[in-house]
């Protein structure tokens, strides 16, 4: 006998002829039939507020408005479907799990509900340690801070001229190519050759100078940017949709692919076709924000699609089997 849930609610015409007509049907398409009130649920009701009723038959779905005939054609899809599965051993499988909720279901339902928590926390903790290493250098404990050069050393250049700088005289040394007025130069407060970039990745900073940043300027606004929309997100209710896929390229992806092509390509020696720069701090940081926030804006909102899914999909067995259950 395939199982049937009904999602409804009080005070709904359309939900009271609909389950009469499941009844109707019994003798017909035989089902067990569970009926599921979705202002008990806050997933359930947001996901079926403005659809009810709502019919759900082994792997067929009918949203209202209906009538009786198109009832039967889903129960008796579901009922064709349920009979010809009889023999597979997986088939069975999935409707003895469907009797029960599992660890699984709950971890799915746990995580669905607090990805976006799960996110911020880790965007905070990495976007976070690169400023504790300057911190703890300027401490004392270098044996601490080191650890945290060398880890994101693996995913960033680090170079001194192109990374913020705590506890000095300037938060940024530039090249001298970069022409900011205003400011000492990388070359002139290190003593270093601007030319050498083992040595600028290389030196961390000193008392005068300042402690660096563990990562450069741009991906410091990145992840900052991601981290900043995802609490937004968070806080407009997870409601805002994803960007078009034109603007996350032509506001996020294009500005910051100029900027750092641009200066890659003209410092390669023998480059004829681009005239030599150096981007300024102040670009880095803009370009870097506007890749972070609309790459959070464009995929943040995707992730947020598929946990309420998943949502839906365990709070239906939950709210099914809670109604077996009474």
């Amino acid at each position: 006998m395939i199982r049937v849930t009904l999602f409804t609610r009080a005070n709904c015409s359309l939900c009271d002829r609909a389950g009469e007509d499941l009844q109707a049907l019994q003798a017909q398409v035989p089902h067990e039939l569970v009926v599921v009130d979705i202002d008990q649920d806050p997933d359930l009701k947001r996901a079926f507020d403005e659809r009810v009723p709502v019919v759900q038959a082994g792997p067929y779905t009918l949203d209202a408005p209906f009538d009786r005939r198109k009832l039967q054609a889903t129960l008796s899809a579901a009922h064709d479907r349920h009979q010809q599965k009889q023999d597979d051993e997986r088939y069975q499988e999935r409707l003895q799990r469907g009797q029960q909720l599992s660890r699984a279901d709950r971890f799915t339902y746990w995580i669905s509900n607090h990805y976006l928590a799960v996110i911020c926390l880790m965007l905070a903790i990495y976007v976070g340690l690169p400023f504790l290493a300057p911190v703890l250098m300027k401490a004392g404990y270098p044996g601490l801070a080191r650890p945290i050069y060398s880890a994101y050393g693996a995913v960033c250049h680090q170079l001194g001229f192109r990374s913020w700088f705590l506890y000095g005289d300037q938060v940024v040394y530039p090249r001298e190519d970069a022409h900011v007025e205003g400011l000492e130069t990388f070359g002139e407060a290190t003593g270093l050759d601007e030319d050498d970039i083992l040595a600028a990745r290389d030196y961390i900073g000193d008392e005068e100078v300042g402690y660096k940043v563990a990562y450069c300027q741009r991906d410091t606004s990145i992840y900052g940017s991601i981290l900043l929309f995802a609490l937004l997100f968070g806080l407009t209710g997870r409601r805002l949709k994803s960007i078009p896929w034109y603007l996350w390229i032509g506001i996020g992806i294009l500005p910051m692919a100029l900027d750092g092509g641009s200066q890659l390509l003209s410092q390669i020696p023998g480059f004829p076709f681009w005239a030599y720069r150096e981007s300024t701090p102040l670009m880095r940081a803009i370009t870097g924000a506007l890749f972070g926030f609309t790459t959070g804006w464009f995929g943040i909102p995707m992730v947020e699609e598929a946990m309420a899914d998943a949502r839906l999909l365990v709070a239906s067995k939950m709210a099914r089997l809670k109604r077996q259950a009474g």
